[in-house]
């Protein structure tokens, strides 16, 4: 489906520089994209290879000079990305209705309009509501809640009665409701403690593939509204994530941890159990958190530091060989003056 430069300027009310009647029929990266191909400019430096590029138009920012090439000005080229693509290539429309290779319990409740794919198991009790969508190989336990137009790609398993929200995302692999880690005497009994609460995923909330959500050891583990976790991502038993988060490829986040709003972790950072991150707050890959951190403070390192201790921190690093070269020398300069003053003492 192609449109217009005029006409995408319209969808987005963007200011159009250049040609407005070149007509785009795909949407690719800066460096695949031909003739009547539309890229964009999300990161100031690769604003170098718009005289490069070969795509007939770009969106950029308000602060990028003119070329010869066709802009499309937006305040915001990521968001209006997202907005694009979704318009360029809308989701494939599925049939609703339920396969006869399917395993519902009779006790289920499933919407008409729910749309249940080959060997889905949905468990006694369990509702799944209008538009939602299971893909082939999903689980969904007793008492568990699949909310509105929610998907579950292949292999999701829920388990009994947690609950997801609306328009929910679960994406190939990912586990929701698994026991939390819990053991009694670790190390010497590993009595089992039994993990009876919950998982509850709020409204617009997106998993990446393969994560794992624990259930509470009591009450729940709480996912609130638009929460987006990466793949590969571990969530212990009982933690609480506010709403709007951001959680990172690898993050692992142990038990009875609670996030603020807006909370951003990157990438491998880990989280000890029964701290407090504010809202705001913003983790660098790799870090390690075992401590509270107020909100709006950015942090890094292990154990984690305030982020620019840390940079100065790393500054120093690679001039520590010749600060050890200069401390050794020093010290054996002092060792010499020392020596002398001790000779002169006896033979006074």
């Amino acid at each position: 489906m192609g449109k217009t430069v005029s006409e995408i300027a319209e969808f987005l009310n963007a200011t159009v520089i250049g040609d407005r009647y070149v007509f785009i029929g795909n949407i690719r990266g800066i460096d695949e994209a031909e003739e009547g191909d539309l890229t964009f400019i999300a990161n100031p430096k690769y604003r170098n290879k718009i005289s490069t590029t070969r795509a007939s138009a770009i969106l950029v920012s308000p602060d990028t000079k003119p070329s010869v090439k066709t802009l499309i000005v937006v305040k915001d080229p990521y968001a209006s990305l997202a907005r694009l693509l979704a318009w360029f290539y809308p989701q494939e429309e599925l049939s609703p209705g339920i396969s006869p290779l399917a395993s519902i319990d009779k006790g289920a409740i499933v919407a008409d309009d729910a749309v249940i794919h080959p060997f889905v198991s949905v468990g006694r009790n369990a509702r799944v509501e209008s538009g939602a969508v299971l893909h082939p190989g999903v689980a969904v336990g007793h008492d568990a809640v699949i909310g509105e137009r929610s998907v579950l790609y292949p292999n999701v398993t829920v388990y009994p009665k947690c609950l997801i929200g609306k328009r929910v995302i679960l994406h190939a692999g990912v586990v929701v409701g698994s026991d939390g880690f819990g053991y009694a005497n670790p190390g010497r009994e590993n009595l089992k403690v039994p993990q009876v609460g919950i998982v509850q995923i709020d409204d617009d909330v997106e998993v990446g593939a393969n994560t794992t959500i624990d259930r509470g050891t009591l009450g729940k583990t709480w996912i609130k509204k638009g929460v987006k976790i990466d793949n590969h991502v571990q969530i212990a038993h009982n933690v609480v994530i506010g709403e709007n988060s951001i959680i990172v490829s690898m993050v692992g986040i142990s038990g009875s941890t609670k996030l603020g709003r807006s909370v951003i972790l990157g990438g491998q950072a880990g989280l000890v159990g029964h701290i407090t991150l504010g809202d705001g707050v913003m983790v660098a890959a790799r870090a390690a958190v075992t401590k509270d951190i107020p909100s709006g403070r950015i942090v890094a390192g292990a154990p984690a530091i305030p982020h620019g201790e840390w940079l100065r921190m790393q500054a120093i690093l690679s001039k520590l060989p010749e600060m050890r070269s200069t401390l050794l020398s020093l010290s054996k300069k002092i060792e010499a003056i020392e020596k002398k003053i001790e000779d002169k003492k006896l033979r006074s």
